[in-house]
Parts: C-alpha cells; sequence; structure tokens
C-alpha cells in the first residue's frame, strides 16, 4: 500500500450524442465494473464523521468551515486534516464514546446497493479521508471486510489523550485515494473500478479509476455537481441500472 470528429452542419445534433455516448460509457464500465470504491463521509453516510466528532468535542463551527474548504478543493486535504485534528484534539475515550452514543447514519439505498453488487461478484472497497475507528463501524454494518478499508488512523498516547494521525497513510494526501485504487488495481489485475463519492478527493481519483459517479444525495459540492459527467443523488439511481441488466 506504501501504495479521451466529424463537422456536422446542425452542431445541435452533434453536442446531445457526444454527451449521451459518454454516459452510456459509464454506465457499461459501472455495469462491468470489478471493484466499485466508496467515499464514506456524506456518501455511505449521511454526516462528515470528523464534524461530528468536533460538534462531539464542542468546536463544531469552526471544524465544519474548514471540511467545507477542503472537501471544495481549495486547500489540500492533508493541510485541512491537520488544522481540523489539531483543533478538535480528540481522546481515544471520545471517539468511542461518539460511535456509541451518535452511530454514523447509512445513507438510504446504500445498504442495498453494496447487497447487490456482493451478489453480483463485486469487490466493494471503502476509500475515507475519515477515520478508521468510525469507517470499520460502517463497515461492519454492510458486510465489508476489514481489508477492503482504507482510511486514516488516529493516534494516541498511553493516558488516550490525542498524539496526531499516521501521515504515512495514502488516504491523509491529496491524491491519496488514486494512490489507493492504483495499488487495487496492480494488487488485484482489476480491468474496471468505479469511484463514488461527493466531494473533490473523489473526483481527483479518476483517474486512475476508470470511472467517477459523482453523489449529491447528503450535500451538494458544486465543483463536483459541474463538473461530474454522471451525477447521482440517490443510489436508487444505480440499483436500477443493475436491476435492469
Amino acid at each position: 500500500m506504501a501504495l479521451t470528429s466529424k463537422i456536422a452542419k446542425d452542431t445541435t445534433i452533434l453536442k446531445v450524442p457526444k454527451r449521451m455516448s459518454s454516459i452510456m460509457e459509464m454506465k457499461e464500465i459501472f455495469l462491468n465494473a470489478d471493484a466499485v470504491c466508496f467515499d464514506v463521509d456524506s456518501t455511505v453516510i449521511r454526516e462528515e464523521g470528523i464534524d461530528e466528532l468536533a460538534k462531539f468535542c464542542g468546536v463544531g463551527d469552526a471544524v465544519a468551515e474548514m471540511t467545507r474548504r477542503a472537501m471544495g478543493g481549495s486547500v489540500t486535504f492533508k493541510a485541512a486534516l491537520t488544522a481540523r485534528l489539531g483543533l478538535i484534539r480528540p481522546s481515544y475515550e471520545q471517539v468511542q464514546k461518539l460511535i456509541s452514543e451518535h452511530p454514523p447514519q447509512l445513507t438510504p439505498g446504500i445498504r442495498d446497493l453494496v447487497n447487490l453488487l456482493h451478489q453480483r461478484g463485486v469487490q466493494v472497497f471503502l476509500i475515507s479521508g475519515g477515520f478508521q475507528s468510525i469507517v470499520d463501524h460502517v463497515a461492519s454494518q454492510l458486510n465489508i471486510p476489514t481489508a477492503n478499508i482504507f482510511a486514516n488512523r488516529l493516534k494516541f498516547y498511553f493516558n488516550g489523550e490525542y498524539a496526531g494521525f499516521d501521515e504515512t497513510q495514502p488516504t491523509a494526501e491529496s491524491g491519496g485515494k488514486g494512490q489507493v485504487i492504483s495499488y487495487l488495481k496492480k494488487q488485484f489485475q482489476f480491468k474496471k473500478v468505479v469511484m463514488i463519492g461527493d466531494g473533490a478527493t473523489d473526483m481527483e481519483a479518476c483517474p486512475p479509476a476508470d470511472c467517477f459517479i459523482g453523489f449529491g444525495g447528503n450535500v451538494v459540492r458544486k465543483q463536483v455537481k459541474e463538473k461530474a459527467k454522471w451525477y447521482i443523488t440517490h443510489f436508487d439511481e444505480l440499483l436500477k441500472e443493475l436491476e435492469e441488466r
């Protein structure tokens, strides 16, 4: 893991088929994918894990603004993560208490989608800029093995106080999700890999992902909505694609 014509008289007629063919090609990739990778925060789950942790620790407003800027792509992910965690400084006890008292809520439709992908023999991975302890809890609800999780790891001192995060994880860097997908392709010889997520860090993972599907069911990131060729607001849209084929 240390891991692109012909000139037509009617330009209106020309543009529509090009757009449609692009979408059709992406749908074919999705329908024939070897692996589907999901972002977690605001995609698989309804909330942003780090924002929930910040609220739990009493610094919610400041951290939420940092998250908004990070997801919009205006600052590097690692810089935003470092700054946010520097404000929160969560203890081990606080993280565990957050999970038990305010468990992450699955986005409607995700459980059925993952189940259907599994039934079709598609490998499902969670690639998250969030925290392993929270993502583990999410994965267990979706029957996704721990080995298929790539997320950031918080570090704690022996007394449970915050001691930083593992900066060697690819998900701690801008471009890290793409690094993970490159690793998966090489490790498992996947030919077609799909990335699904709500943020800039997800969109920039394509390539090496063969298809990116923007998700706006929980929060709409302007940059992603404008640039993603395939943009959905409910996982039922993907379920329908699979069920019709």
